[in-house]
């Protein structure tokens, strides 16, 4: 086993890559947004966090390339099956890799990492390392899109230590602690349980550290409709590369 299979061998997520998806199915909003930026981009785009192809085998079906890369064989092994099935498993190239080290040489105009995927990330350095893997990969102009979130106290207070059915058979536990900020998020069904640390910070920490990694922020949304952010727990972030 290589250095990086043997990096990445012990992700969270192969223990429920079959269960991912069932987990996920209500979760839809964010996929005709991240569509459209890549139809607006055009192909190919990076697809950073690309876990079952939830997004990108809809971005393939809608004519564009996507590179996808996943720290976990589980995950993409699932998304292979996925396009597949779809017929898109030519416009999908999918990869094994972390967010501070994609194996990507090409450079394109769009890299995308969806569904809260940074919040792995567990501190700034971790952070400003990802950002600038992420802008190696962009043509001057390009940007950098992505989606992540803060709690609301009311958020902390209905789910902190309680197991939740968010789909038949399949729990979810959110365990907060607001003074380090982080989540440490339990999932169980069927087909597999796993447990990962999260950890958020403010939209303003978000901006300074995308500057930090030479991004500047284009725009800062509140949800995937394009609304402004206005405090909101969803955040989501257009970053461009400067030339």
């Amino acid at each position: 086993m290589g250095g990086t299979e043997a990096r990445l061998a012990h992700s969270p997520y192969d223990a429920i890559a079959e269960l991912f998806d069932p987990w996920s199915r209500s979760v839809v909003e964010d996929v005709p947004f991240y569509v459209g930026e890549a139809r607006k981009a055009g192909g190919p785009v990076v697809e950073l966090g690309v876990g079952t192809g939830r997004v990108a085998v809809p971005t393939a079906a809608a004519g564009i390339t996507v590179i996808g890369v996943d720290s976990s064989t589980g995950m993409l092994e699932v998304c292979r099956r996925r396009a597949e099935e779809a017929g898109m498993s030519e416009r999908l190239d999918l990869r094994l890799g972390d967010l501070s080290a994609p194996p990507v040489s090409e450079r394109v105009r769009l890299v995308t990492c969806p569904f809260r995927a940074y919040l792995h990330l567990p501190d700034e350095q971790a952070r400003v390392a990802a950002f600038r893997a992420a802008r190696d990969l962009l043509v001057p102009g390009g940007r950098l899109i992505f989606d992540v979130f803060a709690p609301h106290r009311d958020d902390i207070e209905e789910t902190h230590g309680r197991w939740i059915e968010r789909e038949p058979e399949i729990f979810e536990r959110a365990d907060w602690d607001e003074d380090a900020q982080t989540l440490t998020l339990s999932v169980r069904g069927r087909e597999g349980q796993a447990t990962m640390r999260l950890a958020w910070i403010s939209a303003r920490r978000w901006r300074k550290t995308l500057e930090k990694a030479g991004l500047d922020v284009e725009r800062v949304y509140g949800w995937f409709d394009y609304r402004p952010y206005r405090g909101q727990e969803d955040m989501v972030f257009v970053a461009r590369r400067a030339a």
